[in-house]
């Protein structure tokens, strides 16, 4: 039976765009409180006022745990509690490991990983109080581990081995957890990717349905359904449960596609590196990732 989501409040990291921004329209469409969280003021106003009046964002880096503190508090100052945290809040960056710049590969894990462990643990005293619900958003790269991608897809399959651990930590505390699986989706971090020189080309050589972007619609769609059945998996598109049965059958199928073209790949970064130096070309890609450089606690 579906889980009535008028009335509860879910709070989101990374709410300023993308998947974040998205889910949270579709959640309020469905009567639901927001707190929205993420680095960018300006677009967290923007999507609160889009969400209506039961909407409130606070300005937090998920590498802070005073600031998802303040967050948390807020919420329940504002709305008497947190029935679910959707843990979204990530960043893309691109290259082959060996070249690629030491922080800026290290600040994916803390974000994508460390980020979304961070967010639960502001989150789960109230959740628990509530039987409520957790969605870790991981990506297919938690499933296909490409190369050019170790540091976010580490952090996907970290998120997702976290994700899989808790739902039994939690059984018996009435709260369900789910994992989000999503493909090449119509973000700015998406597009961000594709306009690297690396990244962009890596992706142009997947076949088929692999290399294909999808509707962020279809995203918000599918976690507003996912949260109202309290699902385990949430995923766009829906062929990527076959790789999560079959997955480690495909492996060595990805892992030969990937080496017919990491060499161009490799090529291709070690000229960004020489054009705009080893940090720029590692950084994180698009408009979300750009807020992250600029980021208070990059800058000390």
């Amino acid at each position: 039976m579906a889980w009535d989501l008028n009335g509860k409040t879910v709070l989101i990291t990374g709410a300023a765009r993308g998947i974040g921004a998205e889910s949270a329209r579709k959640l309020a469409e469905r009567g639901a409180k927001l707190s929205l969280v993420g680095f960018e003021p300006d677009e967290l106003e923007k999507v609160a006022a889009e969400c209506g009046e039961n909407a409130i964002w606070f300005e937090c880096d998920v590498r802070d745990n005073e600031a998802l503190e303040r967050a948390v508090s807020g919420t329940v100052e504002r709305f008497g509690g947190v029935d679910v945290v959707m843990a979204n809040a990530g960043i893309a960056s691109g290259g082959v490991f060996r070249f690629a710049d030491p922080a800026t590969w290290e600040r994916t894990i803390d974000i994508n990983l460390v980020g979304v462990t961070r967010t639960v643990r502001a989150c789960l005293p109230q959740v628990i109080d509530r039987g409520g619900y957790v969605l870790v958003v991981a990506s297919l790269a938690a499933v296909v581990h490409g190369p050019g991608m170790a540091n976010y897809a580490a952090a996907k399959a970290g998120a997702e081995a976290f994700a899989d651990s808790l739902r039994v930590e939690l059984a018996h505390h009435g709260v369900d957890v789910g994992v989000g699986y999503f493909s090449w989706i119509d973000t700015e971090m998406v597009a961000g990717a594709d306009r690297h020189p690396a990244l962009g080309f890596a992706r142009k050589k997947l076949p088929g349905p692999f290399g294909k972007t999808y509707p962020v619609s279809k995203v918000g769609d599918a976690v507003a359904q996912g949260i109202e059945r309290r699902r385990r998996r949430i995923m766009v598109p829906g062929w990527i449960r076959a790789l999560i049965l079959s997955r480690g059958f495909l492996t060595p199928v990805f892992e030969a596609g990937g080496r017919r073209h990491v060499v161009e790949m490799e090529e291709r970064f070690e000229r960004d590196i020489a054009e705009r130096g080893r940090e720029a070309a590692s950084a994180p890609v698009g408009a979300g990732g750009e807020a992250v450089r600029e980021g208070s606690l990059d800058r000390s």
